[in-house]
């Protein structure tokens, strides 16, 4: 009796990791300006979406800032996976392709159940950084009267409470590093080789821990730019989102090696 065996796929192996120099997120980001610029309306739209979710949620949560707060700088908790659409632009523009947004619309599901458990690890990062985020407002601000956004920039911009800003911070950066280092490199590798979740977030941590540098350089650019398009009363994220999504595939594409195989893509 013959066991039948198949070939290994892209899939099945391990991602091989490169050591990339400081100067790379700064090329990924030429790239993704690019992909931008090619992308055109299709691109635009995800920006649109994250603007228009800015805007809907400061509406709702207008009367509660906490909470908003929370919610707001935690959307860059689940900003890699709200990013996949870009990634598979980026992706079909790498391969001659036309811009297409709706194939790109339903870009997770060839690989919907490792995408849903990294999606769902996401949501709960998320949901627990926004409670930690009221738990802070309410240990340095009066319970009875939580801040106004012109109280959180005093707080923060003229040093009335330096400690709610320097423990806020503390905290978000923890959250903000620990999504980054299992999500940066993990999405664009499920969506383009069909990995699964667990292999693509230890890949994800061994590109940071092999390039410490660049990544962190990396982590900063992301957060002063998101931050730059949140000033703007959400407008700069119509440019700044889609950016920054086309550029992480170019960082995905640098920062791994092509499997040998030939059998990446899904889509």
């Amino acid at each position: 009796m013959t066991e039948k065996t198949h070939a290994p796929t892209a899939a099945d192996a391990f991602p091989e990791i490169r050591q990339v120099d400081l100067a790379a997120p700064g090329r990924w980001l030429r790239a993704g300006w690019s992909d931008l610029r090619r992308g055109g309306s299709a691109s635009l739209f995800y920006g649109t979406c994250f603007a228009v979710g800015g805007w809907l949620t400061q509406l709702v949560f207008a009367h509660a800032y906490a909470l908003f707060a929370g919610l707001v700088t935690g959307f860059l908790l689940v900003a890699p996976f709200l990013a996949m659409g870009l990634y598979d632009l980026s992706r079909r523009l790498e391969r001659g392709e036309a811009p297409n947004l709706m194939v790109t619309l339903t870009a997770w599901r060839p690989n919907l159940a490792n995408i849903g458990v990294l999606a769902a690890v996401l949501a709960v990062v998320l949901l627990v950084w926004a409670r930690a985020s009221m738990v802070i407002f309410a240990l340095f601000f009066d319970a009875a009267a939580l801040p106004s956004f012109a109280d959180v920039v005093l707080a923060i911009v003229a040093f009335e409470q330096p400690e709610f800003a320097l423990v806020y911070f503390m905290v978000g950066g923890f959250f903000a590093l620990f999504v980054f280092a299992i999500s940066v490199v993990a999405v664009p590798l499920m969506l383009d080789r069909g990995t699964d979740a667990v292999t693509a977030g230890i890949a994800s941590i061994g590109a940071c821990a092999r390039n410490p540098g660049p990544m962190l350089l990396w982590a900063a650019t992301i957060t002063l730019l998101v931050g730059l398009g949140m000033a703007t009363l959400f407008l700069g994220l119509i440019v700044v989102m889609p950016l920054l999504g086309h550029a992480t595939w170019h960082a995905y594409r640098e920062l791994t090696v092509a499997p040998a195989t030939g059998n990446e893509g899904n889509g």
